[in-house]
């Protein structure tokens, strides 16, 4: 008979990799519900509760937000019936990350082509002058 195991929370904070405040905080804001508690208060973990904190993680790698996060556990419950709301909100989710691919793409190539500059040039600082420029050139559009 397998008996069913509880946790600390500290041992939840070693386990999970996340601290002690965050973990109040996701019961708090109710990403992480039915925590038990003993007679004295003290919370009481269980593997559900570990498997949840588990996938807060990995969602949080994907970038969504702990609001999204929230939303998705709740579609957790039901993954046949949220198909649908999952996938738009993980198709929004993609459309924001390659939007900022494209941003690091460019900034890349403007970072690559100022230290190109800067070993060609003998006067100046070029990476400088360039900040300097768009500094002047946003001060002038308030």
């Amino acid at each position: 008979m397998n008996e069913k195991r509880y946790y600390k929370i500290g041992e939840v904070s070693k386990i999970t990799d996340l601290s002690v405040d965050t973990l109040r905080y996701y019961e708090k804001y109710g990403l992480l519900t039915k925590v038990g508690r003993n007679d004295a208060g003290v919370r009481s973990y269980d593997e559900h509760n570990i498997s949840t904190l588990r996938f807060i993680k990995r969602a949080q790698r994907m970038n969504f937000t702990l609001a999204e996060i929230k939303d998705l556990l709740h579609m957790r419950r039901d993954p046949q019936h949220a198909r649908h709301e999952v996938r738009r909100l993980t198709q929004q989710k993609l459309e924001v990350i390659e939007n900022h691919l494209e941003e690091l793409a460019t900034l890349k190539n403007e970072l690559t082509l100022l230290l190109n500059l800067c070993h060609s040039s003998e006067n100046g600082c070029p990476i400088i002058d360039e900040i300097d420029s768009e500094d002047s050139e946003s001060d002038n559009n308030k």
